[in-house]
């Protein structure tokens, strides 16, 4: 294992470095939390797809794809359809803006009570993803290197943590063009082919597993449907997607940057349900699904080579990690900070500050959580039932209302966390009611009271 501990070593310490660098190009507010707005193509759709593409992407859907076979793919599908139809259609309003969150689109529809009462949503969710990542990258590493839990989650969030801190959002886009690099060798050009080789090829797949693992809708209709409710939706309405759509360099730029995007993160969904399959093949009797990836790298992998995927697994994790960090501490420093101190805004070292501690609070978290579907899934039913329907009422209702936007927020999150403790996290009622019981008391809370006389249009 020293070889491939070694490779893994380099590759944190790579992140590091570029994290400083990023550190020397973040002078002021708009450099660290959207990299300047100036992304070109190659690093918007680097930055894009590594963001939405992390623990939960990876092994996740090689979990799915262990379980249910190559209908596992539907959750990055999800993703990516997301990314396409907000680079299409809301790329251009948004970046004609030039805001920093997605709470402050709410504030110009409603009033500032509305952008702080979501903040707290946004916050939660960006959290949760971050958590999610980090849980990920942390078990393989316990897996593959044998290591403690809290050892591994603190050797790999720490990494993340510091690196986010120190220079923000240029320090994320240059770590996501690595990334993105390394996790498309690693697991499209090396684990996969390795994964058929070790199995006997296609027709030695096919012939071992039943045809139901080759069905696109094994995983059910229902999982489906509730995939794209809460992933497809959520990406048009999440703080780290939007604040990667902020720094694109012009409209052009993220529609076709951004479309190619989508479409490389449902080829990666094809391909870790593929890694799945070729896993439930060499290791049939695994205990736990979730540690699917990290057994298939260990046992099909040579010395080296192994190191090599365990990077290309970090990247992905780490990608969005990242993301979800700064996503949460911009929340922060922007949405809620500057209502406790008068109105003034923060300053650049506030956003470092808040950063790092955020990323603490990540920490912590992660040594807490244990399923990395099940927390991503709370995060998305929280952004989802509580965000949602306020957001899509300020931009095609006039008749929404500030009691309306909130009465949806607090009965939306407060339907989605009873059904989630009462039905577990991965069910599809949290979202079902919460959509319904949010929607009820927006149009509701809007019609009996009045509608704000500084309402603005939104695109």
């Amino acid at each position: 294992m020293i070889l491939d501990i070694a490779v893994v070593i380099v590759y944190a310490a790579g992140m590091l470095l570029l994290g400083w660098y990023g550190m020397r190009r973040a002078r002021s507010q708009e450099d660290y939390l959207v990299a300047g707005r100036n992304l070109g193509p190659a690093f918007y759709m680097g930055t894009m797809a590594a963001t939405v593409l992390g623990g939960a992407a990876t092994v996740g859907t090689v979990r799915l794809g262990y379980v249910h076979g190559i209908s596992g793919f539907w959750l990055c599908a999800a993703l990516g359809a997301g990314i396409i139809v907000l680079n299409l259609f809301l790329a251009k309003p948004l970046l004609k803006l030039r805001i920093f969150t997605v709470t402050q689109i709410l504030e110009r529809r409603y009033t500032p009570m509305a952008r702080q009462a979501s903040a707290v949503v946004m916050f939660a969710y960006a959290l949760m993803i971050a958590v999610v990542s980090t849980l990920a990258s942390g078990t393989v590493l316990q897996v593959l290197f044998d290591l403690p839990f809290w050892v591994a989650i603190l050797l790999s969030g720490g990494v993340v943590v510091i690196y986010s801190s120190i220079g923000g959002m240029w320090s994320l886009t240059l770590t996501d063009i690595v990334q993105f690099v390394i996790k498309t060798v690693g697991l499209m050009l090396v684990l996969l082919p390795i994964c058929l080789h070790r199995v006997g090829g296609w027709d030695a797949l096919v012939a071992k597993l039943p045809d139901t693992a080759f069905s696109l809708t094994t995983i059910g209709y229902d999982t489906i449907l509730t995939y794209f409710l809460i992933y497809f939706f959520g990406i048009l309405i999440g703080q780290d997607i939007w604040q990667r759509v902020f720094t694109a360099r012009s409209e052009n730029v993220a529609r076709v940057a951004g479309s190619l995007a989508g479409v490389y993160c449902v080829i990666y969904g094809l391909v870790g349900a593929l890694i799945g399959m070729c896993a439930k093949v060499l290791l049939p009797d695994l205990a736990n699904a979730n540690n699917a990836f990290a057994s298939i790298v260990q046992s099909a992998l040579p010395d080296g080579i192994r190191g090599l995927v365990i990077a290309a697994a970090l990247a992905a994790m780490m990608s969005t990690a990242s993301a979800g960090l700064l996503a949460a501490s911009t929340t922060v420093t922007e949405d809620l900070l500057p209502k406790l101190r008068g109105g003034r805004p923060s300053t650049l070292g506030m956003a470092r500050t808040f950063t790092f501690l955020t990323g603490l609070v990540v920490l912590v978290i992660a040594l807490i959580v244990s399923d990395v579907i099940g927390a991503l899934t709370l995060a998305y039913n929280l952004l989802v039932g509580g965000i949602l329907i306020p957001m899509l009422g300020a931009i095609y209702w006039k008749r929404a209302t500030t009691t309306g936007a909130i009465a949806s927020m607090v009965l939306g999150c407060g339907t989605a966390l009873v059904f989630m403790f009462r039905d577990g996290l991965e069910a599809n009622t949290p979202i079902y009611y919460s959509l319904s019981i949010g929607l009820l008391a927006f149009v509701v809370g809007s019609l009996l009271t009045r509608p704000q006389a500084r309402a603005t249009r939104i695109a």
